[in-house]
């Protein structure tokens, strides 16, 4: 597998583990407070995206030649990813927790 395919398949991956994360984070911590747990279930997953493109940055800066290469892939399958997870992990959750 080319380093793109690979980028590509661990965006997916990382998405669908901030989905349960972001998740389990506005059931638990943000149920509790004033603020919307949709928009800092956004906020995770967006945090999750910047640090995971610097840690594959330092990584696969040799491998791919286009730098803007490993921001922008998968960067659409990530966020669709992401709020599918997340929305069915939330569902499963307030469903089977209560």
């Amino acid at each position: 597998m080319t380093p793109i395919v690979k980028l590509y398949w661990l965006r997916v991956l990382l998405g669908a583990i901030a989905g349960v994360v972001s998740a389990i984070l506005a059931t638990w911590v943000y149920a509790a407070s004033d603020y919307t747990p949709l928009l800092n279930s956004i906020t995770v997953a967006l945090a999750l995206y910047v640090v995971t493109y610097y840690l594959v940055k330092g990584k696969l800066k040799d491998k791919i030649e286009q730098q803007s290469k490993i921001l922008s892939t998968a960067i659409g399958m990530y966020f669709f990813t992401w709020i599918t997870i997340f929305v069915l992990s939330y569902t499963a959750i307030q469903v089977f927790a209560f």
